[in-house]
């Protein structure tokens, strides 16, 4: 029962972020990609049907965690609470940009906007690519469980290390290449074409820094991406836009399943004693408990991931991005 929990935690962590990747790379590309209001307009329609049901899975993974795993949801939000309410301070902005767009047609109400929704877009990938490192390399867990510290540093250190900053970086260039391999494959006209030289171009940058990364940190796991990303643009200079989407999508989800099961059984290490990190184990609900989340669990998933493939299947068609004469 606890493995079964574990894998849908991991599960809705996976979905977040590459369905929520793209959206954040589309909004931050809209702005440069698009040279004009319909072009930038076609950009954003892109994902106008999906960002709202994409973010359901960051609801879903944190109330899993919260109701499968309460001790490593109250060591993760106790040690990193200034982080976490930043980005669901930037989610807030980012969703205001998203959807008051269209509600002014004056254009500088609508740049305002749409630099609103780059912003916060890039800064919440940033934020998300820290606290992903911080996954990976824990935190100063005590023998009880609790994260030692006092003020804002104990909730800002673990961010300030260069695996957290690298981390940062290179979750902000997956975005970027996932939005500009999306972007590719959802439009036609001007925008399209931007999109895929913004591949090549953000790829092959990602690819660089993350093999320096790793090289810099003795990191396998940068290496790894190095290649992946490098790989992806290659697809992408052959103008292969369905494969490029789908191998830096696939890359994502894998980078995702590799920082929290890359400790087996440890969710989250104690940088101050490894006996003092949590395990599933001890950090998961009683039996009883995770039985009744079953049953929730298995009637409520099957609907929510069939309803999201129909809006995706009834969306399917390239948004344009060039104007049709009248």
């Amino acid at each position: 029962m606890i493995t079964f929990w574990f894998g849908l935690v991991v599960l809705a962590w996976v979905l977040y972020f590459v369905l929520e990747g793209f959206d954040f790379g589309v909004g931050i590309l809209a702005p440069v990609l698009g040279r004009d209001d319909h072009e930038r307009g076609a950009a954003i329609r892109t994902v106008g049907p999906f960002w709202d049901g994409n973010e359901v899975w960051l609801v879903a993974a944190v109330g899993v965690t919260f109701a499968a795993f309460p001790a490593w949801y109250a060591a993760l939000l106790s040690g990193l609470y200034l982080p976490f309410a930043l980005v669901l301070l930037l989610l807030a902005v980012r969703g205001v940009a998203l959807e008051f767009r269209g509600k002014h047609s004056s254009p500088a109400w609508r740049r305002r906007c749409e630099w609103a929704l780059a912003v916060s877009s890039g800064g919440v990938m940033l934020l998300w690519g820290a606290i992903l490192a911080v996954f990976a390399r824990g935190l100063a867990l005590s023998a009880s469980g609790s994260v030692t510290g006092t003020g804002i540093g104990r909730s800002l250190g673990p961010l300030w290390t260069w695996w957290s900053l690298a981390g940062a970086v290179v979750a902000l260039g997956g975005a970027v290449l996932l939005g500009a391999t999306f972007l590719a494959l959802r439009t036609t006209g001007p925008v399209r074409r931007r999109a895929r030289t913004a591949a090549v171009a953000s790829g092959s940058a990602l690819g660089l820094f993350a093999f320096g990364a790793g090289w810099a940190l003795g990191s396998r796991a940068f290496l790894v991406a190095a290649f992946v990303t490098l790989g992806v643009t290659v697809l992408a200079r052959a103008g292969s836009e369905a494969a490029a989407f789908t191998g830096t999508a696939i890359g994502a989800a894998a980078a995702v399943a590799a920082i929290l099961t890359a400790h087996g059984d440890v969710v989250l290490p104690s940088t101050l004693d490894p006996a003092w990190s949590l395990t599933r184990a001890s950090a998961a609900a009683t039996g009883s408990t995770l039985r009744l989340l079953t049953i929730a669990g298995l009637i409520i998933l099957p609907g929510v991931l069939a309803y999201q493939a129909y809006s995706y299947w009834v969306f399917r068609r390239r948004v344009s991005s060039e104007r049709i004469p009248s």
